[in-house]
């Protein structure tokens, strides 16, 4: 089909057999499957288009150009936990560092086992892990590409005896740039605006950035399409826009999803719509060094430490420019500007754990407001990981480490590093941050305690999908993004297969 002409200038109307509301990790997939199975496809994104002549190094510029609400997206509770999100065609792919791991069995076999998801381990779900990492070129980082800073952190990990390796990626041709959170300048990273949208767009599918979805509008409860405001590349609302299609397929992100459901009518009294949230603490640690380190050069997130995951805790790598890093380097006055004048011989690394802590995301006035609890198990075991990173850079040779943690904001020894570990600690202590939100929508075979059922529909509605990490039934443990791609791949067959009933 193709977009009919408005009369009204003000008034933009498409119609397709599937809207795909968002272009990240879970809609971009969708769109591409279901556009290459044959169906008709709009595909709506709020952010702009963006390609790799738009990609800088201008911090900064990037951040507001590129994130949700300029960086500041993030939840309250008993501390703000910023998590950055992207608003673009390409969604957070477009900033993220391009980390790729499958989740572990352990987790699938327990959605399976207690959420009643079907065929997700052994080579349950590895089908569609596979047809996504072959299209997005999933392979460990190279050693000629590792970061100086994680090359400091091997090396203290080796003389701890610390089990580490490189990290899988999605980057064809990576030239080792470091801006990978400001989106890739040679568009090496496979992020979906560079792989999933083109071949969505190339099928036959339609794209309207600039457009934000306002609600889905239903008859009864039957959808029959979504209503949307149209905006200038100011921001400002230029007109409304209506896609008419008999399915929805909602893919805005485990934060935004609830609210768009929750605006549409969608969101059930004691549903698990806006629940269960968790979206993986984390924060960084600050090394400096005798020597210059350099650490801006190479993949910045291109090693990790993977002894500790049995606890739920990830170490791996991380590292942002001066104008984003400076809030971590402690001291004010001088003893800041003399830290910060040593940026070249400082290392960051990052820790993150999988949590136990739970939040809500609400709809106020239409928009979400995140809340978010952080117990005080989650905060000892990040400590945990803050410790051990420590002890690492120490091992490595680091004259002084910046923990981030409120009572000991310099370490200078091995032993206070090992004592950090014991230190009773707050979530409010803690130079918090979170990356990978995810629940709010989740999965499973009993609409009491799920919104959506094993296929991706929503529970109470005829025709809406939801494919993002909202379906997440639990934490994924480690970094959800291809796992987010291979759900996606499923609920696209299994959409497609129930159109052709």
């Amino acid at each position: 089909m193709t977009a009919s002409a408005a009369r009204d200038p003000e008034i933009l109307r498409d119609s397709a057999e599937v809207v795909v509301v968002g272009t990240g990790a879970g809609g971009a997939v969708v769109a591409a499957e279901l556009a290459e199975a044959g169906l008709d496809v709009v595909l709506l994104e709020e952010g702009e288009d963006v390609g790799r002549r738009d990609f800088t190094a201008d911090a900064l510029a990037q951040v507001r150009r590129l994130y949700r609400q300029r960086g500041l997206t993030g939840t309250i509770g008993n501390t703000y936990i910023p998590i950055p999100l992207g608003c673009a065609v390409g969604g957070t792919t477009v900033i993220n560092s391009g980390t790729c791991w499958r989740a572990p069995q352990e987790v699938l076999s327990r959605w399976e086992r207690e959420f009643g998801i079907p065929d997700l381990v052994d080579r349950g779900l590895a089908v569609e892990y596979e047809r996504v990492e072959s299209a997005i070129g999933v392979a460990p980082v190279p050693e000629s590409l590792r970061g100086p800073g994680d090359e400091r952190i091997r090396r203290g990990a080796e003389a701890l005896g610390l089990r580490g390796e490189a990290i899988p990626r999605n980057a064809v041709g990576c030239r080792g740039t470091g801006v990978c959170i400001f989106g890739c300048p040679r568009d090496a990273k496979q992020s979906t605006n560079v792989s999933y949208v083109p071949r969505a767009r190339a099928a036959g599918a339609r794209l309207y950035a600039r457009c934000r979805v306002d609600r889905i509008a239903m008859d009864g409860r039957r959808v029959r399409g979504v209503l949307a405001t149209r905006r200038d590349a100011r921001g400002r609302a230029a007109g409304t826009f209506e896609v008419r299609a008999p399915r929805v397929v909602v893919a805005a992100g485990a934060l935004l999803t609830p609210v768009l459901l929750a605006r549409s009518g969608l969101a059930r009294r004691r549903s698990a719509v806006g629940r269960h949230l968790r979206i993986h603490p984390a924060t960084r640690v600050l090394a400096r060094f005798d020597e210059p380190v350099r650490a801006w050069a190479g993949v910045p997130q291109s090693y990790h430490i993977h002894e500790f995951e049995s606890e739920g805790i990830f170490l791996q790598g991380m590292w942002l420019p001066p104008e984003l890093q400076a809030p971590a380097v402690p001291g004010v006055g001088r003893v800041h500007k003399e830290r910060m004048a040593a940026y070249d011989r400082l290392a960051s690394f990052g820790a993150l754990i999988s949590d136990t802590s739970s939040g809500r995301v609400l709809s106020l006035g239409g928009r979400p407001l995140a809340w978010y609890r952080m117990n005080r198990d989650d905060a000892r075991r990040l400590l945990r990981g803050i410790a051990i990173v420590a002890r690492v850079f120490f091992a490595a040779g680091a004259r002084e480490v910046h923990p981030g943690v409120r009572q000991r904001p310099v370490l200078r020894s091995m032993a206070e590093a090992e004592a950090l570990e014991h230190l009773a600690v707050r979530a409010s202590d803690l130079d918090l941050m979170a990356f990978h939100p995810m629940g709010t929508a989740r999965m499973g075979s009993d609409p009491a305690r799920s919104a959506v059922d094993p296929t991706g529909r929503l529970y109470g509605a005829s025709g809406v999908w939801v494919a993002d990490a909202s379906v997440f039934p639990t934490s994924t443990r480690v970094n959800p993004q291809v796992t987010i791609m291979a759900m996606a791949t499923r609920i696209a067959q299994r959409l497609a297969e129930a159109r052709e009933r």
